[in-house]
């Protein structure tokens, strides 16, 4: 892990080059003050700090493409950023300082929504909170949701192949594209912007760079589904005694209530406790003190009362079954986005309480409770005095399973880059059949993972790709793929 100390001294410019990125992009859109350029050279975790000759800001594909033309020209790396909300330090130069950064946050146009197809064409510099108004000033929803919706753009969305809280219900974002512009290494324009559900004309090419994080291509433009806009939500907080209990529990509401349920996330006791502890005006959410809770949304285009009595009557034949232990139904919007706030408060509520072991990982839904157990056990068995961060996506089998050990801190360097809570993790993962990145990507956190846990041919058949996508490795190097 890079220590976010004073960065080095930038490596000199191809002769001209910069002079001629100022020509492409004009003076709004050429950084090259250090001060300016703070912000685009460390992630916001602050786990990673670069340098780079300059921040490029576009203002169209034109303008990418031509920054592109000069880059390949003079072998100089680019590193695509978006709103630079990643968790894995994907979108943060090397410390060598002989790229630039390429920020696509001018590039903030909603170019078409059409209501009639459910689609709607976004740049990639469209904050994804903007998408979603967008969608709704339509009569139409776009699902992604996130914590950072706010500040995060699309293209970045599109490139990590975000998560967020609707997935159980609409998918990935690669289940939200139907078609993407991309410039290559080379300054060609992959022009893929069309809003078909069915075209089978060879390779799927848009899915080649979504997930990718810019290591193949930038993306600058999607087409993204809309759909009909929930007229009825309903949000409640469940109380259970086990993950188990909740893995149930999600089985009766899917069988109840279909595909109206869209979010079901797991949080433990640990969790709320940190959050009543950390963030100003929270409080228990329930009257008693329950091992594990999960808040549930669900949402459907027909009427409330409908929604809530098919949810009452699955919940009560969950409390019956012993599933479901206390229960609260938000009232109004104001109850229900305190209870999201209570979800969503927990990496906030987390961060002072000591370095914490971040693992983003997935297994299928049915094989999270023996996953959970197992490597609760395992950690304390090693770690003692271990407490485990665990909440997440439990609908769509997604846990932010964190860990934090006592005497370890964020001060330490030996502690911040030490593997061996990770590695215990991530092999009981392995185990049970998961996938240590479900939602954050790889970026250059998690390159040694990938090499540790993919196999040599799948990462053979991704260097291939690569190579035939950017030859000369220009496309935010050291990234993703492992040394070697």
């Amino acid at each position: 892990m890079s220590s976010p100390a004073t960065p080095p001294a930038p490596h000199a410019a191809a002769p001209g080059l910069l002079a001629r990125l100022a020509g492409i992009v004009g003076p709004r859109g050429l950084v090259t003050d250090a001060r300016e350029m703070e912000p685009y050279l460390v992630d916001w975790r602050r786990h990673y700090r670069g340098a780079a000759l300059a921040v490029a800001r576009p203002a169209s594909t034109a303008e990418v493409a031509a920054v592109m033309r000069e880059c390949v020209a003079t072998r100089t790396c680019v590193v695509p950023q978006g709103g630079n909300t990643g968790m894995c330090g994907g979108a943060t130069p090397s410390p060598a300082g002989n790229g630039i950064v390429v920020s696509l946050s001018r590039m903030n146009r909603i170019r078409e929504v059409d209501a009639l197809n459910n689609t709607l064409t976004a740049e990639a510099g469209c904050v994804l909170a903007n998408v979603q108004e967008a969608a709704l000033a339509a009569d139409r929803f776009f699902p992604l949701s996130l914590g950072a919706e706010g500040s995060c753009q699309i293209g970045g969305n599109l490139a990590t192949n975000a998560g967020g809280v609707n997935v159980l219900r609409y998918g990935n974002a690669r289940e939200l594209a139907l078609g993407l512009e991309v410039v290559l290494h080379d300054g060609r324009v992959w022009n893929g912007l069309r809003g078909l559900r069915k075209d089978n004309t060879g390779y799927d090419l848009k899915d080649i760079f979504i997930g990718s994080e810019g290591t193949l291509g930038i993306i600058t433009a999607a087409v993204l589904k809309l759909f009909p806009r929930p007229r009825a939500r309903l949000t409640a907080l469940v109380a259970v005694d086990a993950p188990a209990a909740a893995v149930e529990l999600l089985a009766r509401l899917r069988g109840a209530c279909g595909e109206r349920v869209s979010a079901f996330e797991l949080v433990s006791r640990l969790c709320v406790e940190l959050v009543v502890r950390h963030i100003p005006g929270s409080r228990e959410p329930l009257g008693g003190r329950h091992p594990w809770h999960v808040l549930v949304e669900l949402a459907d285009a027909g009427p409330a009362p409908t929604l809530r009595e098919d949810f009452e009557r699955a919940l009560s034949g969950a409390h019956e079954a012993g599933l479901a232990r206390d229960a609260v139904i938000a009232e109004s919007t104001a109850q229900a986005q305190a209870l999201w706030r209570l979800r969503e408060s927990i990496p906030e509520a987390s961060r002072d309480e000591g370095l914490l072991y971040r693992h983003d990982i997935s297994i299928a839904v049915s094989r999270l409770p023996a996953f959970i157990a197992t490597a609760a056990a395992a950690l304390e068995r090693a770690f003692p005095g271990a407490r485990i961060v665990c909440f997440g996506h439990l609908g769509d089998g997604n846990l932010h399973y964190n860990c934090l050990v006592p005497g370890r801190r964020h001060v330490d360097p030996a502690a911040r880059d030490a593997t061996d809570v990770s590695d215990l993790v991530l092999d009981i993962v392995r185990e049970h059949g998961g996938s240590f990145s479900a939602e954050h990507g790889i970026g250059q956190s998690k390159r040694a993972a990938l090499a540790r846990y993919k196999s040599p041919l799948d990462i053979a058949i991704m260097r291939d790709l690569k190579r035939a996508l950017d030859p000369l490795n220009l496309m935010n190097p050291g990234k993703v793929l492992p040394d070697g």
